[in-house]
Parts: structure tokens; sequence; C-alpha cells
């Protein structure tokens, strides 16, 4: 036998039927002026929850916005710290910049002063050869600033090389740890003089450079002594510093010795020179 399905009113009439009977309280007990009796009863039963789910509702609501409010100012916050956290960093590598070439700027002062009796020029490195020496590099300086090819140049704390080649307004230098230079030098504790000659592999591998035909009879050069330009070098001023002693011994001859120098200039950093102007005279000038 089949079963008589019940009849189930919506869920949407029923709140409808609810909504009207409580309308019509409401304008029953305002036209009537009811004030007690079981429809005031019915009205509170039925108003005060609502009133309530309405309030607590409102209430979260509220609050919800206040977080949102709060979380909006803490990211604007945020971003303008990041944006000041910027322009600080901004702001101190410039400094570290302008200190960086202040130093620079300082270390030139000093080496200009440190060989007084020559007129120098200030060039700034613009390219340098492969390899993480600087052996061959060119400057930003030439013919029209006055520079000629065999003029010495310096940096750090001495002899960096020499200028073989110029353009109106660049020159090439070639340095004095390149394989082909060699520069007259003298010991200056002793005056002995010797033969410095540049060594790529061993900068490479000891960060020295070689010399030779050191005539120290007397045995009185020491580890550590210094070397600068010889008086009878053909295109090196003299009096500029090279290096210092890192080894030195015997030769098969047991007349002269020979050993390694340690270069005064820093040639993996070479950034800016001097230039001195005045060419080593020689017996032809």
């Amino acid at each position: 036998m089949k079963r008589k399905s019940k009849f189930v009113l919506p869920t949407r009439y029923i709140l409808m039927t609810m909504t009207a009977v409580c309308i019509a309280g409401m304008l029953a007990g305002f036209t009537l002026n009811i004030s007690g009796g079981p429809l005031n009863s019915l009205a509170g039963y039925v108003f005060i929850p609502m009133q309530r789910g309405i309030n607590t509702v409102g209430t979260f609501l509220a609050e919800q916005a206040g977080q949102l409010k709060s979380l909006a100012d803490v990211m604007a916050e945020n971003e303008a710290l990041k944006q000041q956290v910027d322009a600080l960093t901004t702001e101190l590598n410039t400094i570290k910049l302008e200190q960086y070439e202040l130093d620079n700027l300082r270390e030139l002062l000093e080496l200009d002063q440190k060989y007084p009796s020559y007129e120098k020029a200030a060039a700034n490195v613009i390219g340098k050869n492969g390899g993480n020496w600087f052996s061959n590099f060119t400057i930003d300086k030439g013919a029209e600033d006055g520079i000629e090819t065999d003029m010495n140049v310096i940096a750090g704390s001495g002899l960096v090389g020499i200028v073989t080649d110029v353009g109106p307004n660049y020159a090439r230098v070639s340095t004095i740890i390149n394989d082909t230079n060699k520069v007259g030098g003298m010991i200056t504790t002793t005056s002995d003089n010797l033969v410095v000659s540049g060594n790529l592999q061993n900068m490479n591998e000891n960060m020295v450079i070689d010399f030779s035909n050191l005539s120290d009879s007397d045995d009185e050069v020491r580890v550590g002594d210094a070397v600068v330009t010889s008086y009878i070098s053909d295109r090196y001023q003299q009096g500029i510093l090279i290096g210092y002693i890192a080894s030195l011994q015997m030769d098969s001859n047991n007349l002269t010795k020979s050993g390694t120098i340690t270069p005064a200039v820093d040639f993996e950093h070479i950034e800016e020179v001097l230039v001195i102007l005045n060419k080593k005279q020689t017996a032809e000038d």
C-alpha cells in the first residue's frame, strides 16, 4: 500500500508568517496602546532574542572592521618603514662610496707628497686586460693632457709601470709585473744594484716578482729590505719604491744573488694612478 506523503510547509512561508504576525503585533501595540498582557509578553519572547542576535552580529562585524582597519594601518606603516630603510640604505651606500673615493684621493695625495720633485697628473683606470692582475691597463688621460710614452706611473705605495702607448685622450700602461718588463733597482740599506723582472706566474702563485744580479759581497741584504728604482735605470725615475725583498739566494757563480720581491703596489686593485710628467733624462737626451 502506497504511503501518503506528509505535507511540509516550506521554511520561507513559515518565516513570512512569523514576520507578518510580528508586524501585526507591533501595529496592534502601537495602535491600541497595549502596554501589557499576553501580546506584550509574546513580543518580548519574539523580539528580544532577535535583538540580541542582531546586537551580537553587529558587534562581531564592528570588531572585524576594526581589525581590518588595524591591519591596513600596520601594512601602511610597514610599507613606510620599508621605504625609509631603502632610503637609509641608499644613503649609507653613498656615504661608503664617498668615503672610499676620499680614501683613494688621500692615498694619491700622500703619494704625491712622497715624491714632491716630480710633476704629476692624476688619471683613472678605464680598462685592463683579462685576468686577476693589472698587468696592462688603460687610463683616461692622453696626449691632450701632456701624457707621453715612457712616463712613469705610480699608485698606492710605489711604482706601477710605464706608459707604452698614447692616444689623444687615453694611454696604455705596462706594469712591472709583466714578464717582458725589467727595472733597474737598488737596495735602500746598502745601495747595491739589481735587476727587477716581472713574472706573472710567480705573481699568481706567490704574489712576488723576481730580481737578479744583486752584488751583495758583504752579505748585508736582508729579507724585508726596501727596493727602489736605481739612478742607473734607463727609463725609470730614481728612488721610486718597487717593493721589499721576499727571498734571496746565492747564484751558482757565487758572485751574485737572486730572489723575489713583494711589490709595494696592490696589482689586483688599481683604480687611480699618478703619471709622472717628468721623463727620465738619458745620455742621449
